[in-house]
């Protein structure tokens, strides 16, 4: 997949092209059929498929107070969506000029001059241009006019008639429901940051764990502790995952993600790594004392074992 990273990158001759634009915070499985009909399309037509994204939720320009957290960095989102089978991906600066552009403009510079557009594919409810003032309709009569046509992509609705969103997926990670969110998303949620030196308590019990750094990437699920695995340089490890505080010791300001990797003694400061949320063991609780609380990471480590079908293997 080729990216470009502004418009002024995108070189002549690209295309001719199918095209869909959207934020695809997450790349699931909603966005996923719709990328799944546009690569169809493509192949079927001898076009390039091609995706326009934006460098930020519109929503931290347009509205700051209404802007949810991202469920992926866009680094993370490139690489997603590189696993669809498109062509090329052109990476938009969601800034003033970007937002005050007509919608005859938006189509004319972004699909028609550079991308070489003849099929663009969107949802009914599409919108774009300063202000939101082109609908489908809209871009059906520009598409008339400067040669593509405009074709409707259907809303993925798999459980109880809900349409498939970040919006669902951040509800499910805010009470820990990764397994479902994973699910929806068609792959493990996960977050992505540099391991730093911790406190060392787990350590001192028994239990060592790789500390994410406070600014890590993505959408960190509720607290608890869960079962995933930690993938560091390409190479993935089987873990168990606390998120929280540690409400057992104090001085604990801020949520941590610490990985405890199964079976395996690795120097993993200062590499930036992956920690992915496969399924959740229980929530976080406050225990009495250092001795309950070993006695009970014991046990969420054979849980996560299970979890990851590991039952079998030695702790």
């Amino acid at each position: 997949m080729r990216v470009f990273e502004s418009l002024a990158d995108v070189p002549a001759g690209v295309g001719p092209s199918a095209v869909t634009i959207g934020k695809f915070d997450g790349v699931h499985a909603g966005h996923r059929a719709v990328i799944g009909k546009l690569v169809e399309v493509a192949r079927a037509e001898g076009l390039e498929a091609a995706v326009v994204t934006f460098d930020r939720n519109p929503l931290q320009l347009l509205a700051p107070e209404k802007s949810p957290p991202d469920l992926v960095a866009l680094d993370q989102k490139l690489e997603l969506l590189a696993g669809t089978g498109i062509d090329l991906a052109l990476v938009v600066a969601f800034d003033r000029a970007f937002a005050s552009q007509t919608p005859e403009e938006f189509v004319r510079r972004m699909l028609v001059d550079a991308l070489g557009a003849r099929v663009v594919l969107v949802g009914s409810d599409f919108r774009f241009g300063s202000r939101g003032a082109g609908t489908v309709d809209t871009l059906r009569q520009l598409g008339d006019e400067l040669g593509f046509r405009v074709q409707l992509i259907d809303d993925v609705r798999p459980e109880e008639g809900r349409r498939v969103s970040s919006t669902w997926i951040r509800e499910l990670l805010a009470a820990g429901e990764v397994a479902h969110a994973a699910r929806l998303l068609g792959h493990v949620p996960g977050v992505r940051g540099m391991v730093v030196h911790g406190a060392k308590r787990g350590r001192e019990l028994g239990f060592p764990t790789a500390n994410l750094s406070p600014e890590s990437e993505g959408l960190i699920p509720a607290d608890g502790v869960y079962a995933g695995w930690l993938t560091d340089d390409g190479r993935r490890y089987p873990a168990a995952i606390s998120v929280g505080n540690n409400p057992t010791f104090e001085g604990v300001p801020q949520r941590q993600v610490e990985a405890y990797v199964l079976d395996e003694d690795l120097d993993l400061y200062d590499h930036r790594v992956k920690v992915s949320f496969a399924a959740r063991i229980r929530g976080m609780v406050a225990f009495e004392g250092v001795e309950p609380l070993i006695a009970q990471m014991t046990a969420d480590v054979q849980r996560a074992r299970e979890l990851l079908g590991m039952a079998g293997a030695q702790g």
